[in-house]
């Protein structure tokens, strides 16, 4: 028994062929199948009722495959694994467990009707996670839908291609092609023309011509998310102070741990050294991008560049809808980090008539979750890390174990 217990936690620990090695090492004989079959044999099953239970997806294949985790938040550990994401599938686990209270979720449709099926007792808690990135997400469609607008304002729309870098430049011919086809879109929605008649006279997916019809589809400069980001403040730190050598400031962010490379380093450099040679009678070189005005409106107010201040400020005047919005998510995170329960049904008569309208009917359709979200302490954290481990374990065993085997080997380990 002693042994069988070694051979146990050594393929609950490390799975077959890793394990098979370690014991060789150890002098153990036992093949890697023996370790599988052992870890199967002795799955265990927890006997305990449920109480508050948070469920997601995960993937088998990423968009291809994806099956269910339920955790039990309260030990902290995984408790089921499903083969399929379908409402029906979790339903019925959860109809086997009339114990449960509390089911965590995201804010995905099916898993809020498979516990209304399944548990109708349960009290449903919306991730509190999902409810900030949505509102985010709310927030910087609005911004899209209001780039026109900010382009007037900042008085941007004609920018010289000479002062951009060679980098921006392949953007902005970029652009160029796609305004062709944004106008082309432009005038047959003034024409009052269906948008399926327009995806068929055009040869564009009906997507692309829905998110121009809502506002979007002409960021000049659309927003990547920079390697550099971390290292912004001791950039501009290093530039003030003199070194405005691309090689150089790279050598000194190497120090720091920056993996990037010259050119990156060396492009940022050309892009800050062309804004301050720019036109001195303040004319923008371009306007920021929608997800760089959403951040410096939200998160980075508090630190915006002196050189983007001005044009923060001109745009918050000229474009009244961004700041409603703002003000629209700020109360909404208050209302959910200070638990403020009494003051969401306000919130969601102000949001309904505002730009965030649209986020707005999705809290309605959802509003008891997101109710429990703001009052009960559960959240569908625990279950995304616990999602991370259950990855692991089946990258570990390049991806062939099934689910019975990758069940035995995560809820074993716990």
């Amino acid at each position: 028994m002693r042994m069988d217990g070694i051979v146990h936690r050594l393929g609950l620990a490390l799975g077959g062929r890793p394990g098979h090695n370690l014991a060789s090492r150890l002098a153990i004989p036992v093949s890697k199948d023996t370790l599988l079959r052992t870890v199967r044999r002795l799955a265990a099953r927890s006997r305990e009722p449920l109480r508050t239970v948070g469920i997601d997806d995960w993937a088998w294949r990423k968009g291809c495959q994806y099956g269910t985790v339920i955790c039990d938040l309260e030990r902290r550990r995984i408790v089921a694994l499903l083969p399929d994401r379908a409402g029906g599938t979790s339903a019925a686990w959860l109809r086997d467990h009339p114990s449960i209270e509390f089911i965590a979720r995201d804010r995905g449709a099916s898993y809020g009707d498979a516990a209304s099926r399944g548990a109708p007792q349960a009290i449903q808690i919306a991730d509190r996670w999902h409810l900030f990135e949505n509102a985010s997400a709310s927030f910087l469609d609005v911004v899209r839908q209001n780039m026109h607008a900010i382009r007037k304002s900042s008085a941007t729309d004609d920018i010289d291609p000479t002062l951009l870098s060679c980098a921006e430049r392949k953007r902005w011919e970029n652009f160029q092609h796609r305004k062709k086809t944004v106008d082309a879109v432009l005038r047959l929605l003034e024409q009052k023309t269906p948008l399926k008649q327009i995806t068929r006279r055009l040869n564009l997916a009906r997507q692309t011509v829905r998110r121009i019809a809502r506002g979007g589809g002409l960021e000049v400069f659309r927003s990547r998310v920079s390697i550099l980001e971390p290292y912004a403040e001791t950039l501009d730190a290093l530039w003030m102070g003199g070194c405005r050598n691309g090689a150089e400031l790279w050598r000194r962010l190497r120090i720091q741990g920056f993996r990037g490379s010259l050119r990156v380093v060396a492009e940022w450099a050309t892009r800050r050294r062309l804004d301050e040679s720019s036109n001195p009678a303040g004319r923008v070189r371009k306007t920021p991008s929608a997800r760089k005005i959403a951040r410096l409106m939200t998160i980075e107010r508090d630190r915006v560049p002196r050189d983007q201040a001005s044009i923060m400020a001109k745009i918050a005047h000229d474009v009244p809808p961004l700041l409603e919005a703002r003000d629209l998510v700020d109360r909404f995170h208050e209302i959910m980090r200070q638990k403020k329960a009494a003051d969401l049904d306000p919130w969601i008569v102000a949001a309904i008539a505002s730009p965030l309208s649209s986020f707005a009917k999705g809290i309605i359709a959802d509003r008891d979750a997101v109710q429990a979200a703001i009052i009960q302490p559960w959240s569908n954290g625990q279950t995304e890390g616990q999602i991370t481990k259950l990855k692991l374990v089946k990258r570990q065993m390049y991806g062939r174990a099934k689910i019975d085997l990758l069940e035995a080997r995560v809820i074993g380990a716990a």
